[in-house]
């Protein structure tokens, strides 16, 4: 025993007779989500593979590996015990909304701010086209891409790459305060921890200059989801004619601070120098 390092020591070697690599881990198993996770944690961006393409690769990898029954079997008993959640998926409103609908809505309300950051932009308001969902995970996976850049106002992370990490961290502060079962809160949040792990790993790895910028942003979605009531459920279309401020209190929204990271961004993006 004394001749094995420590930090070695407990390893127990696991023999078998398959030809591949076999884990108790479905994601571990999965050769695409490994190279997946070793490109987005090591690589440097450029504009030859953006970050959103690299979110379109995992949204297929990870939908070949969830357990679809096991998830509806879990929403059904945790909609017995959260009424908040039961009440959000009986009422399975989905919007329709495009960018001009926003376009009376005063500035500095909480749609005005939408309509003008996305006019000047250039963006697409519907990352995720309309559908009629079929189950409760695909109404969940719908309506957290309808809401998701109003939590970016929200929650105030600006458009661009570090500002992304406010209510990613949000979502997944927000997620485990307000869903009782944990393994569900934890299948829900499979796809955030994994988009959200590019910002972590590569911001040291390659832009150690944005990294205080990444961890304040890190803990301002932190806080806000353990503080704040679970406004991703809300009907955002009620609130636009709202000034932010007031919206904020509307919804529930507690810890928010507006931060400006838009050359932060850009140096993590590599289009700016440090």
């Amino acid at each position: 025993m004394d001749d094995i390092p420590y930090l070695a020591r407990g390893i127990m070697p696991v023999g078998t007779d398959s030809s591949v690599l076999v884990s108790s881990s479905k994601y571990l198993n999965d050769p695409r989500l490994r190279e997946w996770i070793a490109m987005i944690a090591l690589k440097a961006n450029g504009p030859d593979f953006p970050p959103a393409a690299e979110m379109h690769q995992l949204i297929g990898i990870l939908a070949d590996l969830r357990d679809y029954d096991r998830i509806e079997a879990m929403f059904t008993a945790e909609r017995k015990v959260n009424p908040a959640l039961d009440a959000w998926f009986s009422e399975g409103f989905v919007s329709d909304y495009k960018l001009e609908d926003m376009a009376g809505c005063a500035p500095g309300t909480l749609g005005g701010i939408m309509y003008k950051a996305f006019s000047d932009g250039g963006y697409e308001v519907q990352i995720v086209p309309p559908y009629e969902p079929r189950t409760q995970w695909e109404y969940y996976s719908l309506r957290s891409g309808q809401t998701h850049d109003f939590e970016h106002i929200l929650t105030g992370g600006g458009f661009n790459y570090m500002g992304e990490l406010i209510p990613y961290w949000f979502r997944l502060a927000t997620i485990h305060t307000h869903v009782t079962d944990k393994e569900l809160a934890g299948e829900m949040s499979v796809m955030g921890i994994l988009g959200s792990m590019r910002y972590v790993v590569r911001t040291m790895l390659h832009y150690p200059q944005v990294w205080e910028t990444a961890l304040d942003c890190i803990k301002q979605g932190i806080e806000i989801g353990q503080q704040s009531d679970p406004f991703w459920m809300a009907k955002m279309e009620d609130y636009w004619h709202l000034p932010l401020a007031e919206a904020r209190e509307a919804l529930g929204v507690r810890g928010a601070v507006d931060r400006d990271t838009a050359r932060e961004g850009e140096i993590w993006s590599g289009r700016a120098a440090a």
